[in-house]
């Protein structure tokens, strides 16, 4: 594993016990040895997240934010400090990943994306091909940090001198700010269905130090497996999980709402033209009766194959849950399906606060 990257945070983590595994070329910590204490820490107190592996397009020039307009099937905001959440996609319409544009200026948008690669540098400069945009990935000079929890706003407040009670929810401080003594971008984003911000960092030898100060202040170090009840029960997706890479289409996720086809053009806008009207298949939360069951696993109606499930979790909250994608005429909340030979109930996704009102309060 000597190609796999260690973000600056990996020996602080390792310190703590933390259970890391590789995927797509970086480490990822799993668990700090109790996932519900991490996950009930991001759900009441603070938690501290180390997202360094997400992947950082930077695209600069006079392009840059039709660029980005072209490979995003979402708006790119129109006022600097603006942030959208939306999928990229092929030619086809399907997925190829979902992420984050943050736009920093008008000849500078930051899109963050969970993979990197040949074939998504290829596929940028490919669809931006005579634009005046230069495109740079520059994930491993910008690690960034999450801190979530209905305590991270004190917790921020106290590391840094800048006033950022006007930033709402998807909003950045477009201009570098000091957290800890360390310069960098202040995001109100995050992954986990709570008030939470995220910090990227422009001065890697010194990240560290925000770090420290977090879990000084009461952050609790998290990992994978506590963000991943979390976020099933927000309804949030994960690549390779939800989706497959050129092989689903982002309807199947109820992620209609973040496609605009109003746009005058991006990359796989006419398939998505096909589909939006008539969505063969929607994507629901099922609250099952009974143990969680296997990624995979049939949804039944009646005897008859109706889904199948993608995000599997035993919550704290909720007990048994899974996302599942279902066939629309059968995915009506409040009706009874079968999972595994057990009794579920489809709710609407997110089942936790659907109307996000702890990421905004």
């Amino acid at each position: 594993m000597a190609d796999v990257w260690r973000t600056p945070f990996h020996e602080r983590q390792e310190a703590l016990g933390g259970e890391a595994e590789e995927d797509s070329g970086w480490f990822w910590f799993m668990d700090f040895g109790d996932i519900e204490g991490e996950y009930n820490a991001v759900r009441s107190d603070a938690g501290l997240w180390d997202v360094s592996p997400l992947i950082k397009f930077d695209f600069t020039g006079p392009e840059a934010v039709a660029a980005v307009d072209k490979v995003f099937a979402n708006d790119v905001p129109k006022k600097d400090g603006g942030v959208r959440y939306g999928p990229v996609l092929n030619a086809g319409g399907m997925m190829l990943d979902e992420g984050t544009a943050y736009r920093v200026a008008g000849d500078r948008v930051i899109l963050m994306i969970n993979s990197e690669g040949d074939e998504f540098d290829e596929h940028f400069a490919r669809n931006t091909q005579g634009m005046d945009v230069t495109i740079t990935n520059i994930a491993r000079r910008m690690p960034n940090v999450a801190v979530q929890g209905p305590k991270s706003r004190d917790i921020v407040k106290k590391l840094t001198d800048v006033d950022f009670s006007g930033l709402k929810y998807f909003q950045f401080i477009p201009e570098e700010i000091t957290l800890a003594g360390v310069r960098g971008y202040l995001a109100r984003t995050g992954y986990s269905g709570e008030l939470g911000y995220e910090f990227f960092i422009t001065d890697p030898d010194n990240a560290v130090k925000v770090w420290d100060a977090c879990a000084e202040e009461g952050a609790r170090p998290f990992g994978l497996s506590a963000i991943d009840i979390a976020r099933i029960e927000s309804g949030l997706y994960a690549i390779a999980v939800d989706y497959n890479t050129g092989d689903t289409s982002p309807y199947d996720l109820s992620f209609d709402w973040a496609i605009k086809l109003s746009k005058p053009d991006f990359v796989g806008k006419a398939a998505c033209q096909k589909v939006a009207a008539n969505p063969p298949r929607r994507y629901k939360t099922l609250v099952i009766e009974g143990d969680a069951p296997e990624a995979g696993t049939a949804v039944t109606k009646d005897g008859a194959e109706v889904g199948v499930v993608k995000s599997p979790c035993t919550s704290p909250r909720y007990g048994a849950l899974a996302l599942a994608t279902i066939e629309t005429p059968v995915a009506v909340e409040g009706d009874k399906v079968e999972v595994g030979g057990s009794p579920a109930t489809i709710h609407g996704m997110p089942i936790y606060d659907p109307e996000k009102k702890r990421p905004r309060s």
